[in-house]
């Protein structure tokens, strides 16, 4: 017994060793934690290929992910043990092969009902799970069920206090039975509420919700501060289960119910909700930041957000009100997220079916690199770079007491960004706060249902770290698909040396709510701008807007204009402060336009 112990801790010691020395640890979903970690002889988790990091003397490791699923009920995190570092790491696909690391569950174990309907009872395990927003059907987001179907309904008159009722009108839906599961959706010009419904009084047609609609630190977010009849639809009641693959979840059962054609069956199927917080957090501090970490070829799947249980309340681009304590803005958090961190790179990956935001590099995060990514069907944001004004460092704003805390130097690049803001209408594609040097060239930007790129956050021409960012060669399209007051590009506050340059950005059509879309739209503050050779067109307002700014440059755009809208829009800006240089204006109606459209959609290029 004795020398079986013995060649048993010999093994294990040798295997520990090979870990311990390993430049290359190979993981694989059919591999075994207890393993060396070899191409032929794999480890299966993240989880213990990074507990082998930790304990690694290596400067440099290579981890090779074979095809599968990585499953992952807690983030991945990356944090230096007090002063010593980790190395630098590459997470890479084998072979070109896809690996997912996924916090989704898969639901099975589903049962019809008398109603010819799809019941599938959430597993106990997740019964931590308040309330289940997303149902992904192979790999498609599924409707939580709505009325309208399309389209929205309007409020008949704002409640008195224009904040917790509103007046509808008598037959406007079928009144839920179970109205706690109920969830109205609440549209202001560039951002929603979600919020649940509290009442349906059918005696006097009125609807009144948990807390108020819209955040209570602004005072024009009340039911009628931008038009007197805004839209709203209700979501997540049986009576509205009407289109096949609809389903809601009800709280008080703890159960799916999911609508399916005649003749299929939830077998046929993978359905998978979203049960992990998180996927990854990158992590470093003042004195020591993450640095060198590379993911390659590596897909971030199902991640869940809930929202808070007085409601979501949107400011702008999914920031939102603290509730309850209402102090400050937070922000819908991301499925990855890094702080104090340089040189983090993301390249070849993809972020699809999430909950919240896709990807955050925030405070502090240097010379990062964003490389041939896709970010499709995200409830938030896609990207995030850097961070608003709230934060306070020794009782100031970051932006006072700590400027060189600015996220710096970072680069979004040739990456595809379509339907995020998939619950969140007032998300974009791509949003940059209080950033410097941030360069975010060569994307295609479309299918959002506010602004594509979004760069700054100050409403105010006062000084911060914001400066010299870079929006170019570009291409945004189909976006404002619902809410207004934005752009294809939409830039704020003072941050001098930044330039557009080189973007097409075309079909802006829809134009709801009291302010107009634009195709870029600079806010207050803007000053020492440069907008140059941009290729603007079937906008349904003016290609560009100011709003406060003061002197810019505007040059060498190509502008087409329709109904009548002037190629600049002067917003409380002196028309004489933008200085405009070599800029084509072509109008609809005119013998030209249609040529020279045609013309320049085919021989447009991008200036050096």
């Amino acid at each position: 017994m004795k020398s079986i112990k013995l060649i048993f801790t010999v093994i294990l010691f040798s295997a520990v060793a090979c870990l311990a020395g390993a430049k290359e640890i190979y993981v694989s979903p059919i591999g075994n934690d207890a393993n060396n970690g070899t191409r032929k002889q794999p480890l299966q988790t993240l989880e213990k290929a990074l507990s082998v990091i930790n304990q690694s003397e290596d400067k440099e490791i290579t981890v090779w992910l074979s095809g599968g699923v990585y499953p992952i009920e807690k983030p991945l995190v990356f944090i230096n043990a007090g002063n010593r570092k980790l190395p630098a790491i590459i997470f890479k696909a084998v072979d070109s092969q896809k690996p997912v690391i996924s916090g989704g569950v898969q639901l099975k174990n589903w049962t019809k009902n008398e109603n010819g309907q799809w019941e599938c009872r959430l597993p106990e395990k997740l019964f931590n799970i308040k309330n289940a927003r997303e149902l992904f059907i192979d790999g498609k987001r599924a409707t939580r069920a709505r009325f309208p179907d399309e389209n929205y309904l309007r409020i008949k008159k704002a409640g008195t206090d224009k904040r917790t009722f509103f007046w509808f009108e008598k037959g406007d839906f079928a009144v839920p039975a179970k109205t706690g599961n109920v969830e109205l959706v609440f549209l202001h010009d560039w951002s929603i509420t979600r919020i649940e419904v509290r009442e349906i009084n059918t005696l006097e047609n009125t609807l009144t919700t948990v807390d108020t609609i819209g955040t209570t630190s602004l005072d024009f977010f009340r039911m009628d501060g931008w038009e007197p009849n805004p839209r709203y639809f209700l979501e997540n009641a049986t009576e509205f289960l009407d289109v096949p693959f609809e389903w809601v979840f009800d709280k008080e059962e703890r159960k799916f119910i999911l609508l399916l054609p005649e003749n299929d069956a939830p077998g046929e199927h993978e359905i998978f909700i979203p049960v992990a917080d998180e996927l990854m957090v990158i992590q470093g501090n003042e004195s020591l930041s993450v640095s060198n970490i590379h993911f390659e070829g590596i897909d971030f799947r199902y991640c869940r957000w809930e929202i808070p249980e007085q409601g979501y309340c949107g400011i702008q681009a999914c920031h939102f009100d603290a509730r309850p304590d209402r102090k400050g803005w937070r922000i819908v958090p991301a499925a990855v997220k890094a702080e104090f961190a340089e040189n983090i790179k993301f390249s070849n990956c993809s972020f699809q079916n999430l909950g919240g935001t896709g990807l955050l590099l925030g405070t502090a995060c240097k010379n990062c690199v964003v490389e041939n990514v896709v970010f499709e069907d995200i409830s938030g944001n896609g990207i995030m770079i850097g961070e608003g004004q709230d934060r306070l460092v020794n009782g100031q704003p970051w932006w006072k007491s700590t400027p060189d805390q600015v996220a710096k130097g970072n680069t979004i690049q040739n990456c595809t960004v379509t339907e995020c803001g998939s619950q969140f209408y007032g998300a974009v594609g791509i949003w940059c706060g209080l950033t410097a040097e941030t360069k975010i060239r060569n994307n295609k930007v479309f299918n959002l249902p506010y602004s594509g790129i979004s760069v700054g956050w100050m409403w105010s021409p006062e000084p911060t770290p914001c400066r010299a960012n870079t929006i170019e060669g570009n291409h945004i399209h189909h976006i404002m698909n619902i809410l207004s007051d934005g752009g294809g590009i939409y830039m704020l506050g003072l941050q001098p040396g930044s330039i557009i340059r080189n973007n097409h950005i075309h079909d802006v059509q829809i134009n709801a709510g009291r302010a107009e879309s634009n195709g870029m739209f600079l806010d207050e503050g803007i000053t020492d701008v440069v907008v140059e050779n941009n290729l603007v067109y079937n906008i349904a307002k003016s290609p560009l807007r100011f709003h406060k700014a003061t002197k810019n440059l505007v040059k060498n755009n190509l502008f087409f204009c329709i109904d009548n809208n002037p190629p600049i829009r002067y917003n409380s800006t002196k028309e004489d402060d933008i200085l405009k240089v070599d800029n084509k204006i072509f109008n609809v109606g005119e013998p030209e336009y249609k040529k020279e459209l045609e013309k320049a959609i085919k021989y447009w290029k991008p200036c050096e």
